[in-house]
């Protein structure tokens, strides 16, 4: 989403993957699935936005660091206008926070929740300017 589109909330926003080695994934999607690997440096180490025709599709992250308490698996981030308010409804319908609010730069803010069947996602309230 570039900064000057509305954020489409009820949508899925972005799905990533974090994994102990995302170094060798990437290799693995890129000829799995055809995406072309970035570089995002995360201060010491880099994670990868995956590409497919010069737009990304994707994420391939370091489990460490910020993603260090987040499951291996294949995430989706869940647009919300208001992340308290969804947070609160979560866990008043049985669901609870499997991470505390964490912030994403000048993007937004997210945390990981689990249903109340176990499923996993995550949250995600963009900025909005």
């Amino acid at each position: 989403m570039t900064q000057k589109e509305k954020p489409k909330y009820g949508t899925i926003g972005w799905i990533d993957l974090t994994v102990p080695d995302a170094l060798s994934l990437k290799d693995f999607y890129s000829e799995v699935a055809g995406w072309q690997p970035e570089a995002l440096s995360m201060g010491d180490y880099d994670d990868f936005i995956m590409s497919a025709d010069g737009e990304p599709k994707a994420g391939v992250c370091h489990k460490k660091g910020p993603n260090s308490d987040i499951p291996s698996q294949w995430m989706i981030y869940i647009n919300v206008p208001d992340l308290d308010k969804s947070l609160a409804a979560c866990t008043a319908k049985g669901g609870k926070a499997i991470t505390a609010i964490k912030g994403m730069g000048n993007s937004g803010r997210y945390c990981f929740i689990e249903d109340p069947a176990g499923a996993v996602c995550a949250l995600f309230e963009p900025k909005v300017d």
